[in-house]
């Protein structure tokens, strides 16, 4: 299913994210948010340690951000055990969503926001039940056939942005091209690049390096027309992720992404991350979809639960996932011959 872009509806289709759907029967949909609040449905039994760990985080989020709301979706008793914790006055924070569903969290998770009760949803639970689920729920953009998973890394550089991390494990050239242009939009509207650097993650930076989708794709990339002036540089390698000098976003399929991103991570925190500031969150954004969903790892700490949900609020508040649609809206992926190479 294929919804049209946030923002680029008609005009009598709009409606305010939060304000009730007239196709839904009269079934009360929440009130629109007010600005500078973020309401984050959180799914309390996504991840390895749920949900021990899922409820530190959200109480972590709270006590961090007073002006988040949660919508906790899951067993009753969580949600107990956060408002035990909570002072009495601010209860009304906090709010409990059994759903539907109540083995399956990460699908009422994200119906929740697809039905206005939420604007964001953070969950660790299966990455495919919640890339699935956010597709068929809240819609794919135009163009996006596979929603990438986009994480932040940092750099001897600043921050750089790594996409696939695990939703497309197998991806054609044409699904790399539409990784570079949703990339792209993201470095330039959340992370303020001008004219991002967009790379091919590969094993060497001569032509004709890696394997057939590697040899494929920078004939493909090297012709789209990039949004917020993004060019593709060529071939990156593992090391130039670290160092950040040669590109602003890097693309790959999501074995490889998933791969480096879990080593990456495993050695900064052994050894320290390099470049300036606080590490990013470890948390992914799933692009492409018509609502800001972001994914956690299974193993996630309650530190990781709560970074989550603070980049999910922030991307809201900053209304991103609109700004990165209306970027790459009529992009279009240039069709191309099938190449044949070598063996």
């Amino acid at each position: 299913m294929t919804r049209p872009i946030i923002g680029q509806v008609e005009s009598g289709q709009r409606r305010s994210p939060g304000a009730p759907d007239p196709e839904r029967n009269g079934q009360q949909a929440g009130t629109a948010p007010v600005p500078g609040t973020a309401r984050i449905a959180v799914d309390l039994l996504g991840g390895d340690q749920a949900p021990a760990v899922v409820v530190d985080g959200a109480l972590r989020a709270c006590q961090t951000d007073p002006a988040l709301t949660l919508l906790l979706v899951g067993p009753v008793e969580a949600v107990g055990t956060v408002l035990a914790a909570l002072p009495p006055d601010e209860h009304h924070r906090v709010r409990s969503l059994p759903g539907p569903y109540p083995r399956d969290t990460t699908r009422a998770a994200v119906h929740a926001v697809a039905e206005g009760l939420a604007d964001a949803v953070v969950s660790a639970g299966d990455t495919g039940a919640i890339v699935t689920s956010a597709a068929l729920a809240m819609g794919r953009w135009p163009g996006v056939r596979r929603p990438p998973l986009a994480a932040v890394l940092p750099s001897a550089a600043g921050r750089r942005l790594l996409l696939d991390v695990g939703s497309s494990v197998d991806p054609d050239e044409r699904t790399l091209a539409m990784h570079a242009h949703l990339g792209s939009a993201y470095a330039a509207s959340v992370h303020g690049v001008a004219a991002p650097r967009v790379g091919l993650l590969t094993i060497g930076t001569e032509p004709g390096k890696g394997d057939r989708l590697r040899r494929a794709a920078p004939e493909l990339l090297a012709g789209l027309d990039l949004p917020a002036g993004a060019r593709y540089v060529g071939l990156v390698e593992g090391d130039d992720v670290v160092s950040g000098a040669v590109a602003d976003v890097v693309v790959t399929d999501g074995f490889s992404g998933n791969i480096l991103l879990k080593a990456l991570e495993m050695a900064y925190a052994t050894i320290g991350a390099p470049g300036p500031g606080e590490p990013p969150p470890r948390a992914a954004v799933l692009l492409g979809v018509g609502g800001t969903v972001v994914v956690c790892h299974g193993a996630a700490s309650g530190r990781d639960i709560a970074a989550g949900i603070g980049l999910a609020a922030n991307l809201h508040r900053r209304g991103a996932i609109p700004v990165i649609a209306g970027l790459i809206q009529g992009k279009e992926i240039p069709r191309t011959q099938e190449v044949v190479h070598e063996q």
